[in-house]
């Protein structure tokens, strides 16, 4: 399936925040699904080609999702995206497979070229 537009998802607690990233993502030519907990998310996991997890959430936390992404063997790239930036959330992020871990508020650059090669045409699960 080359040349779709690689689907974002954005899984966060906060309105505006999910809006915010939608508006960016799409701007950058991204297709985005957003979700507010991670038991709708992992309800959805069909055509996500990656997503960007905050670690606090209602229910499954971001560290929830994670292992629950382990567990069914997704091969979804994880991007962490938190307001909780601490080492003990970043080494366990990327302990869990997250590909990178951003900590808000985050420079436009910076998450767009977190996702960029995550979602580039050549990347496996676009190809």
């Amino acid at each position: 399936m080359t040349g779709r537009t690689p689907t974002v998802a954005v899984l966060d607690d906060e309105a505006p925040v999910r809006r915010a990233l939608q508006r960016l993502l799409r701007a950058a030519g991204f297709d985005v699904r957003l979700f507010a907990t991670g038991a709708d998310f992992m309800a959805h996991l069909d055509g996500i080609d990656c997503v960007i997890l905050d670690l606090h959430l209602p229910g499954m936390s971001g560290f929830d999702v994670q292992d629950a992404l382990t567990d069914r063997q997704s091969q979804i790239p994880v991007v962490v995206l938190t307001g909780n930036d601490t080492p003990a959330n970043r080494t366990r992020s990327l302990a869990h497979g997250a590909r990178a871990f951003l900590a808000k508020p985050v420079d436009d650059k910076v998450l767009l070229d977190a996702l960029r090669p995550l979602t580039s045409p050549t990347h496996p699960r676009l190809s």
